[in-house]
């Protein structure tokens, strides 16, 4: 990880429009529970780019996945969402009918975590990519069956038999070759890759990972939502730390990795291999907070090693320019934000306090 913390997509951020494809803002999504609304996600604000890699990290119940699935507008009719999701201009939370449909899966797609659940089992597989064509290009059947094996054929070289068989037929790997296929094959402006390399054997896993940073280099925004930080070292232009939520810390993945100022980011960063430098790992502890009894507080009181009277005080802590480094002569990475009272002062790469 080390390694690849320093070749990550530094060209594919210089190169990048600075105008977002994706714009989203003060979003809020609540699901209802048995005693009440349930905050998910609460105030979220982001931009994604032509061309980049932005990667959304935390444990689970974050609020990372309801932030991809409310953008697709996939939340459950129960859900409570509010805010503002802009797609090159256009409000994604306004459209509805056809209009939505033309947006999701025609220009946003979204690969998601476990591909055998994603598929319908009762349907050939070449009926599912067919469909995509029969509502997006309007082809008629033969025409759309014929799409949907040039669509599998550079991912499946046996395509012509994989569009007869159904999902249960498939191993783990060739699903998410199928779900790859689908999400890619119309070219769509953004793709969401919802832990995408989860239970993936290495060999797939790797596929997967080098078709994502095909499609980045090609111009393709990738919403990037994983629990693995090598697949973030490897792949990410930006890192957005999730927690009860809300965003803890933002910034360029180098940064991030060298010199995280949230206690969570940093706490995260040292209980992996790899990281600290032969410093030695230390578990994070306590639990990711219970959405349903939140406080005005930061999430992260509970569990936070500095935490001090503001923090136990004060309504949680915006998110703010991180500022430079106490004791650093190197001045502050542009775009790095932390939403904490008392943000770390140790240089991760270095492991030393300054």
């Amino acid at each position: 990880m080390t390694e690849a913390t320093s070749g990550a997509g530094e060209s594919a951020v210089a190169g990048t429009s600075r105008t977002p494809i994706l714009s989203v803002r003060d979003l809020q999504a609540a699901y209802r529970g048995p005693e009440g609304m349930i905050p998910a996600v609460r105030g979220v604000s982001l931009d994604l780019y032509p061309g980049e890699v932005l990667a959304l990290v935390g444990e689970s119940a974050a609020g990372k996945s309801s932030v991809a699935l409310a953008t697709l507008g996939l939340l459950p009719s129960t859900a409570e969402v509010s805010g503002s999701i802009l797609y090159q201009g256009e409000s994604l939370l306004d459209l509805k009918g056809d209009d939505r449909r033309r947006v999701r899966g025609g220009e946003i797609a979204m690969i998601f975590q476990d591909a055998m659940a994603g598929l319908t089992p009762t349907l050939r597989v070449g009926e599912q990519v067919a469909e995509i064509f029969l509502a997006h290009e309007r082809l008629d059947p033969k025409a759309a069956r014929a799409a949907a094996i040039v669509a599998l054929r550079p991912l499946l070289p046996d395509a012509e038999r994989i569009v007869d068989a159904y999902p249960f037929q498939l191993s783990g790997g060739m699903a998410q070759r199928v779900m790859v296929a689908m999400a890619t094959a119309l070219g769509p402006k953004i793709v969401i890759a919802d832990e995408p390399t989860a239970n993936l054997d290495p060999a797939v896993r790797l596929e997967t990972l080098n078709w994502l940073e095909d499609m980045r280099n090609r111009g393709t925004a990738v919403m990037l939502i994983t629990h693995d930080f090598g697949v973030v070292a490897r792949l990410a232009d930006r890192v957005m730390v999730m927690y009860g939520g809300v965003v803890a810390e933002e910034g360029d993945v180098f940064t991030i990795f060298r010199r995280p100022r949230h206690p969570y980011t940093y706490g995260l960063l040292s209980s992996l291999p790899g990281v600290m430098s032969g410093a030695r790992l230390t578990p994070m502890r306590g639990n990711p907070p219970d959405l349903a009894s939140l406080g005005e507080e930061c999430a992260f009181l509970e569990r936070c090693p500095k935490a001090v009277s503001q923090c136990r005080l004060d309504p949680s802590p915006p998110l703010v320019d991180a500022g430079p480094l106490p004791g650093s002569d190197e001045p502050p990475a542009p775009g790095h934000r932390v939403a904490c009272f008392n943000p770390m002062a140790i240089d991760l790469r270095e492991g030393r306090d300054r």
